[in-house]
C-alpha cells in the first residue's frame, strides 16, 4: 500500500509539473485584447522591446516555481511519512530526553532540517532567477543569513503551535480544532502586533523617513483621512532587490505605513502620496481588521476540516503512513500536507476578496490625490521595476495576484480620465 500511494503521489506530480508548464509557456494568451493596444496599459507604450521580453521570460519562470513548489511539499512530507523519516523523528527525540516538551523540540528539528534541505534548490533557484534578471540585488551570505533567519522562526513559531496543538489532541480527541481555533485568536493578533517591531526587524532596518519634507506631505495627505500617524517609516531594501514596495502593517498602535528605499529612489513625491494614499485607504476602510476576520473564519473552517481528513485518513491508511493514533507527533507531517492544500485551494477566494479590497484603494487614492498622471506613472514604473505581466494568464491571476492586474489598475485610471473629461 505505501509503495502505490507513494508511486501516484510522485505521478500525480508530475503530470500536474507538465500540465502547468504546458499552459504557461505555450496555451496561456498574455497579448492584450485589441481595445487596449495603444493604450497606456499596454506595456509597448511604456516599454522597450527588452523589457517586454525579460517581462515574459522572468514571468512565466516565477510562475512555474510558485505552482510546482507548494505541492513539491505535499510530496516532500508524503515520502517523510512513507519512508518512516517521522516515526524515526520521534525515536530520536525519545532516546535524546525523557520530557515530552523537549522531545517535541527534537523531533521538530530533524523535520524542519529535512524541509530546509529538500525545499532548499527551489529556493535558490528562484534567489538565482531574481538575480540574472535583475531584481535581486542580494548577496548569496545575506540572502542565506534571510534563509537561515525565516528557518529559526518559523521554527519557533511553530514548536509553540505544535506544543499547544498535540497537547489539545491528548485532552479531547474531538474538540482539539475548536479549541486550537479559539487560543489563535489572540495569538494571530498577538504576532500581527509584535511583526512590525520584533519580527520585521530581524530582516531590515526600519527608521523613520528621512526625507521631512515628503513626510510633511504624507503626514498632510494622512490628516485629510482622519488617519493619525506621526511617522513614515522607511526600511533599507536597495541592497537587496530593485523592486518597489509600501505596505501597512501592524495592528493597534504598532500599526506603521512603510516605504522601502527603492521606492523613495524611483519614484517622484507625487508618485510616493498615490501610493500613501492607497495604503491609507487600507486603513480608512478596515481592511486590516476584515483581513483578521477573514483568515480567522477560514481557519476555523479549515481546522475543523483537518480534524476530520486526519481521523479519515489514519483510520484507512494509518498503516501505510506509519501513524498509529492522531494524537501521536508522527501524524505532524500530514496535519501539514492537509493545512497546505486547504491554503492552496482557498487561495482564488482569499484573492479574490483582496483584489476587491486593492481596487477599493485604488479609487481612494485617485479620488484622494486627483492625480491621474501619478497613478498611471506608478502603475507603470511599478510593471517596469518588477518586469510584471501587464495581462497574466487566468490561472496565475486566480492563485497569485491578490491586487488587479496592471491592465485592469491602468484600464481603470483611463476610464475614469475619460469620465472626468465628459462631465
Amino acid at each position: 500500500m505505501a509503495r502505490k500511494i507513494g508511486f501516484y503521489g510522485a505521478l500525480a506530480f508530475i503530470i500536474y509539473g507538465l500540465f502547468i508548464y504546458w499552459y504557461l509557456f505555450y496555451f496561456a494568451n498574455t497579448s492584450l485584447p485589441f481595445e487596449y493596444e495603444g493604450s497606456k496599459a499596454d506595456p509597448a507604450t511604456f516599454l522597450n522591446a527588452r523589457e517586454l521580453e525579460l517581462s515574459e521570460e522572468y514571468s512565466k519562470v516565477r510562475n512555474m516555481l510558485f505552482f510546482l513548489s507548494t505541492p513539491f511539499e505535499w510530496i516532500f512530507y508524503l515520502f517523510i511519512l512513507l519512508f518512516g523519516l517521522s516515526k524515526a523523528f520521534k525515536r530520536w527525540a525519545e532516546q535524546s530526553s525523557k520530557f515530552k516538551i523537549i522531545q517535541t523540540a527534537i523531533y521538530l528539528v530533524w523535520l524542519s532540517f529535512f524541509a530546509f534541505v529538500a525545499t532548499f534548490p527551489l529556493s535558490y533557484i528562484s534567489f538565482s532567477i531574481s538575480k540574472s534578471y535583475n531584481i535581486s540585488t542580494q548577496t548569496f551570505t545575506s540572502w542565506m543569513k534571510d534563509e537561515l533567519i525565516d528557518f529559526w522562526v518559523n521554527y519557533g513559531t511553530m514548536f509553540l503551535i505544535v506544543s499547544v496543538l498535540y497537547w489539545l489532541m491528548k485532552k479531547s480527541s474531538k474538540r482539539w480544532w475548536l479549541y486550537a481555533w479559539l487560543l489563535s485568536v489572540p495569538f494571530t493578533l498577538f504576532m500581527m502586533f509584535i511583526q512590525p517591531v520584533v519580527i520585521d526587524p530581524l530582516y531590515n532596518d526600519f527608521y523613520p523617513l528621512k526625507d521631512k519634507q515628503l513626510e510633511t506631505k504624507i503626514l498632510e495627505l494622512a490628516s485629510e483621512a482622519n488617519i493619525p500617524a506621526k511617522h513614515v517609516f522607511e526600511v533599507n531594501m536597495a541592497e537587496k532587490t530593485n523592486a518597489l514596495n509600501a505596505y501597512v502593517t501592524g495592528v493597534g498602535s504598532n500599526s506603521r505605513i512603510v516605504l522601502w528605499d527603492t521606492t523613495l529612489n524611483r519614484l517622484t513625491d507625487d508618485q510616493i502620496l498615490f501610493i500613501m494614499a492607497h495604503e491609507m485607504a487600507h486603513y480608512v476602510e478596515k481592511h486590516i481588521y476584515f483581513g483578521i476576520a477573514g483568515y480567522l473564519l477560514l481557519s476555523l473552517v479549515g481546522l475543523y476540516i483537518t480534524y476530520r481528513l486526519m481521523h479519515y485518513i489514519i483510520n484507512r491508511w494509518g498503516a501505510a503512513f506509519k501513524i498509529p493514533a492522531v494524537e501521536d507527533i508522527r501524524s505532524l507531517p500530514l496535519f501539514f500536507i492537509i493545512i497546505s492544500m486547504l491554503l492552496f485551494i482557498s487561495s482564488p477566494l482569499s484573492n479574490l476578496v483582496s483584489r476587491y479590497e486593492e481596487k477599493r484603494a485604488d479609487h481612494y487614492a485617485i479620488h484622494m490625490t486627483n492625480d491621474l498622471k501619478a497613478a498611471i506613472d506608478t502603475f507603470q514604473e511599478l510593471t517596469r521595476a518588477g518586469l510584471s505581466q501587464v495581462n497574466p494568464p487566468l490561472l496565475v491571476k486566480i492563485f497569485r495576484y491578490g491586487h488587479p492586474t496592471m491592465l485592469e489598475r491602468i484600464s481603470m485610471v483611463e476610464e475614469y480620465e475619460i469620465q472626468k473629461r465628459n462631465e
